[in-house]
């Protein structure tokens, strides 16, 4: 897939991608650590009194929200400002983004935005942050392999 993109803003989506990247690095990195053990019962009765755990927990939910925001935020309108288009709110960003194959599902992501920090540390949100961390990798390639390449005349 060939896409046409307007070179003035080839910067700013180049540096989304590098500060998604960095995020994600962060992300996985807490991911990895925090969830070295099983999480079972005793796990959770140590959160009141291992301060270690209850950090990680909120690097953990910090990361992740901070990941999940920038590309709401930054990631997809810089791109879509890339390929011509100025999605105008959230869902129309999210609409683009499916439309144009970066997500499979707008609505999964709106349901990743209405998690609460409590339920971010539930196994769902742990699915999701290895979705989040999965889609970076995926969304990295593809625009650098596909957008950011190719020159505006490109055919």
């Amino acid at each position: 897939m060939s896409l046409r993109y307007l070179p003035e803003h080839a910067q700013n989506a180049l540096f989304a991608v590098d500060l998604a990247g960095k995020e994600a690095a962060h992300l996985r990195y807490t991911h990895r650590t925090l969830f070295a053990q099983p999480i079972d019962a005793d796990w959770v009765r140590q959160l009141s009194t291992r301060d270690d755990l209850a950090e990680k927990i909120d690097a953990f939910v910090s990361r992740f929200g901070r990941l999940q925001d920038h590309i709401g935020e930054k990631l997809f309108p810089r791109f879509a400002a890339l390929l011509g288009e100025s999605p105008k709110s959230m869902l129309d960003v999210l609409a683009y983004a499916e439309k144009m194959q970066w997500i499979e599902s707008a609505n999964f992501i709106l349901g990743l935005l209405k998690l609460s920090p409590d339920t971010i540390v539930a196994a769902s949100a742990l699915v999701a942050g290895a979705e989040l961390l999965s889609f970076d990798h995926q969304l990295q390639s593809l625009m650098a392999d596909e957008l950011i390449h190719r020159p505006a005349n490109a055919d």
